[in-house]
């Protein structure tokens, strides 16, 4: 399969009130028939930023006229007022969320890549019972353990704890979550990411990974028994490391993603080397998802003012990502 051939990517509108209908309308600007997609949502919330064709059906996208943005119609509750969610909306955000999925499931899209949601607007106007987009979608998805992967050209990396105090992350670290997220990591990086023989650089917990137990007992107690066990099923696998040495150019060049303990110890360095142009990549479902790596940034919404190049490589992402799955060339 070829990127002509796939099925175009769906975009779910996310929360209509922040920048996500923006920076759809300026990613398909940017892209024109390089990558096609369709937006999914309500046309009222679009047209303030750009020209939009309505679709019946995600083949049609193929036929819209590089200036206008195709758009599958879901109607919601109320407008839209930049940088003031409605809750009304909360349901329409939902259940575009859930159409995404079908198509993709369905075969009549080749991905999903989501808009920024505003989990409150969500909890107080349809009682949204998730932390975000990736607990709702392994839900969909029927599936247990999902991972979540921050992505840019200079760096893969993925967090084994994520929306938990620092405090917590040393119990929260068990051998099984270990051992399963970096099961998850590999097997994406294979089918999603074109990689025979993926390497994998895991980091320690603690500062310089514990220097033999004088600052922490987590690599000896936890991840280095875990990561010698995974050796031995053949996989590539340093550490654990020092993480203040793992994200350097050299060291970068020495593994196809890495592994890190905590939030921030992930977020940091992508952030510092590509902040515009992260992608969320959620491994370990059916079907392929990403996501700009920032938020409803309500405080632009509407002005003009938002950049669109994490949609856009999120976009790109997803195309790239499917044509691995397809067994395409990326």
């Amino acid at each position: 399969m070829t990127a002509q051939t796939l099925p175009p990517v769906a975009v779910s509108c996310g929360e209509p009130s922040g920048i996500g209908p923006e920076i759809i309308v300026k990613a398909r600007a940017a892209l024109g028939a390089d990558l096609p997609f369709f937006a999914i949502g309500d046309r009222r919330h679009f047209e303030a930023y750009g020209a939009v064709d309505l679709i019946s059906a995600p083949a049609d996208a193929l036929g819209v006229p590089l200036g206008r943005l195709p758009l599958l119609a879901h109607d919601f509750a109320a407008d839209a007022a930049p940088g003031q969610p409605d809750p009304r909306n909360a349901q329409g955000v939902i259940d575009v969320i859930g159409k995404g999925v079908d198509l993709v499931r369905s075969g009549q899209a080749s991905a999903i890549c989501t808009a920024p949601i505003h989990k409150k607007a969500l909890k107080d106007g349809a009682g949204f019972a998730f932390p975000g987009h990736t607990e709702f979608l392994a839900q969909l998805a029927g599936v247990d353990r999902v991972v979540m992967m921050l992505a840019c050209d200079a760096l893969r990396v993925v967090p084994v704890t994520i929306h938990i105090a620092l405090a917590d992350v040393p119990e929260a670290l068990t051998p099984e979550l270990l051992a399963d997220t970096i099961r998850v990591t590999h097997a994406a990086l294979i089918r999603d990411f074109g990689l025979e023989a993926p390497r994998l650089a895991v980091a320690g917990l603690n500062p310089h990974a514990g220097e033999g137990g004088t600052m922490g007992v987590e690599e000896m107690a936890v991840i280095t028994p875990v990561l010698d066990m995974l050796r031995t099923e053949g996989m590539r696998i340093s550490g654990p490391a020092s993480a203040d040495t793992m994200f350097h150019a050299g060291a970068r060049a020495g593994y196809d993603a890495a592994i890190a303990m905590y939030h921030d110890q992930a977020l940091i360095p992508i952030k510092t080397l590509d902040f515009a142009g992260g992608v969320n990549v959620t491994l370990g479902l059916p079907f392929i998802r990403t996501s700009p790596d920032h938020g409803t940034a309500f405080d632009i919404a509407g002005r003009g003012m938002a950049d669109p190049a994490s949609m856009i490589a999120a976009l790109r992402m997803a195309r790239d990502m499917a044509l691995a799955r397809a067994g395409g060339a990326v």
